[in-house]
Formats: C-alpha cells, sequence, structure tokens
C-alpha cells in the first residue's frame, strides 16, 4: 500500500472541512427558515446539504452535534467581544457596554435560528443542555473577573456580591435579550442595549456603596 503524502492528507483534511461546512450551511438555514430543531430529520439535512448518509456521519455522530458546533462559533463570537470590553478605560462605562449589547444582539438577530434550536434543544437534549449551559457560565465567568478586578480597583463598592450579581445580569440578560428579539423588529435595538447596559453598569459595576 503506498503511503499517504503530505499533499494528499491536506486535501483530505480541506474536503472533509468543506463538507461539514456545507453540512452546517445546510442545517442553519434550514433553522432560519423557522423550521423547528426538533421537526428536522437527519433525512431532511442530508437531502438539503447534498450529501449521503455515510458521508454525514463521517462528520458528524446527530444533528444536535451540528447544532453544538454552530453554537460554538457562535459563542467565539460572542466571547471575543466580552473579552475587549475593559470596564477601566477611560470612555464611560454605559456608552461601551451600550456599543457591547447592540454587537451582542447584532449577532443574535443574525444567527436566530440557532439560537432558538439551542434553547428549544435545551430542554430534553442533554448534549445540547450541557452546552448551553456551560456557555453562559462562560459568560459569567467573564463578568466575574471584571468585577472582582473593579472591586480590587476600588471603583465597584466591596458590598457587591461579585457572585451573585454576575449570575444574574448574565443569566437575566440572555433571557431579556431573546425575548427582545422575539418581539421586536429591531428598531427598539438600541433604546434595548443602552437600558440593558445602564443596568448592568449601575446595578453593579457602579452601584453606590451600601444601596
Amino acid at each position: 500500500m503506498r503511503p499517504v503524502t503530505r499533499r494528499q492528507a491536506d486535501h483530505h483534511s480541506a474536503r472533509s472541512a468543506a463538507t461539514r461546512a456545507q453540512v452546517m450551511s445546510a442545517f442553519e438555514r434550514m433553522l432560519d427558515s423557522g423550521e423547528a430543531f426538533s421537526e428536522i430529520s437527519v433525512q431532511r439535512i442530508l437531502e438539503e446539504a447534498g450529501v449521503s448518509r455515510a458521508t454525514f456521519y463521517a462528520h458528524f455522530q446527530s444533528k444536535s452535534d451540528i447544532l453544538v458546533r454552530l453554537s460554538d462559533d457562535l459563542r467565539e463570537s460572542l466571547l471575543a467581544l466580552a473579552r475587549q470590553w475593559d470596564p477601566a478605560g477611560g470612555e464611560d462605562g454605559v456608552d461601551r457596554l451600550t456599543r457591547f449589547f447592540e454587537e451582542v444582539i447584532k449577532i443574535h438577530r443574525a444567527h436566530q435560528g440557532v439560537i432558538i434550536a439551542v434553547r428549544e434543544a435545551a430542554a430534553y437534549d442533554s448534549a445540547v443542555g450541557d452546552f448551553y449551559t456551560a456557555d453562559l457560565e462562560s459568560f459569567e465567568e467573564t463578568s466575574l473577573r471584571t468585577l472582582l478586578s473593579d472591586q480590587a480597583a476600588g471603583s465597584t463598592p466591596a458590598d457587591v456580591d461579585a457572585v451573585s450579581a454576575s449570575r444574574i445580569i448574565v443569566w437575566g440578560g440572555a433571557q431579556a435579550i431573546a425575548h427582545h428579539i422575539r418581539v421586536d423588529d429591531g428598531s427598539g435595538d438600541a433604546v434595548f442595549a443602552r437600558e440593558l447596559a445602564r443596568i448592568w453598569w449601575y446595578g453593579a459595576h457602579r452601584r453606590p456603596a451600601g444601596a
């Protein structure tokens, strides 16, 4: 048997990546069209993506696996935004947080089908549920580090319970954003982002001591 060359291996890797992207893109199109995650069968995904069943299972364990990978890409985009936000900067924190939430909402709207599917599947699919929980826990940890850093610098009062505050603003904020996107056509995004920013900033980061 002839050994596999580096060029052959690279070609195979590129084809595999292209196939995964093809399936993921097809699945996201179906979700964006309004189809419920629970009602989409693997066979429908095969037809939409134009791949065989053997090819599908060579790259994915199930349709939940596709959803997790789509969510992973989305999470990295959101976490990249979260890491960029620096409350210690010279600019007003509410303005910076407002722009941050405007970007978060924009990303959520662009991938609304995936987010709705994750929320739906998390209730009954442990693989998706574990991922969804880990996703928000990552944001909670980022928020907690920021609050603790603010407290160490003396800009956030010591009487703020950073653990509880992080849990409330992250998990509560996620629910609020999801509901807002469902009931608003986008015209209220800027106002919503600023109000959420004010709640985060003055409710936790710059809450008056003893309030």
